[in-house]
């Protein structure tokens, strides 16, 4: 299989009133494409660092990122931001919906943003968005939305676009046990069916048994 991400050796390490602090140290692991990968750990493990090194949204200090084959460490601001638009896609525990847009709007928008004309991306909103269940909700804003379908927006936000990679933190730590285990599932589904992979941060251990493998981390040292 074709690994979409790898981290080889990597650390991170921060400074707070002159101490040295290592969030992550010298982690190794690899996502193949598809995989649906669970990161389970307490608070302050070094999980929500680790998603955001993963996504390009942070630096480290040693070892190599590789994404979709590229070296991550060679290249310079603007193609990492060229890399993350084009095969990342994001989840967060708060959806971060633009209040003022209705569902559709939100979920057509990276693919306006990336030079989709504005029909295309609309009819791919509306697919996406009838394949979550919202094909009755296309012009409702996100005020108008249960937390759930929320959720469901920005699950159909971060795929819109086909990335090789979604990285989910907390997406269902705001819901209730029930809708959780329906949003997980749900997003494992579609993720599937489109061959993306996906590294998804939780504290339920009942959902992340239901995921391909769980990486465990803890003090900044993954198991």
């Amino acid at each position: 299989m074709v690994n979409v991400l790898t981290f080889a050796n990597v650390s991170k390490y921060f400074y707070q009133a002159g101490q040295k602090i290592t969030a992550l140290n010298n982690i190794t692991f690899n996502i193949e494409q598809g995989e649906f990968i669970a990161l389970l750990g307490p608070s302050g493990s070094g999980k929500t660092t680790l998603l955001q090194i993963a996504g390009l949204l942070d630096s480290i200090d040693n070892g190599k990122i590789i994404i979709n084959n590229i070296d991550c460490s060679t290249s310079n601001d603007h193609q990492l931001t060229e890399l993350r638009k084009k095969n990342i896609g994001f989840v967060y525990q708060f959806h971060h919906l633009l209040p003022e847009f209705s569902a559709l709007e939100n979920v057509a928008m990276p693919l306006l943003i990336n030079g989709i004309n504005k029909k295309t991306a609309y009819q791919q909103a509306m697919q996406m968005l009838s394949e979550l269940d919202l094909a009755d909700r296309f012009t409702h804003k996100p005020a108008q939305l249960s937390g759930g379908q929320q959720q469901r927006v920005a699950i159909a936000r971060a795929i819109i676009n086909k990335p090789k990679l979604v990285l989910a933190d907390e997406p269902t730590g705001n819901l209730d046990n029930a809708l959780s285990e329906k949003i997980f599932i749900l997003l494992q589904s579609i993720t599937k069916n489109y061959g993306i992979s996906c590294l998804l941060v939780t504290h339920n251990q009942e959902l992340a048994k239901m995921a391909d493998r769980t990486i465990y981390i803890k003090n900044g040292l993954i198991s």
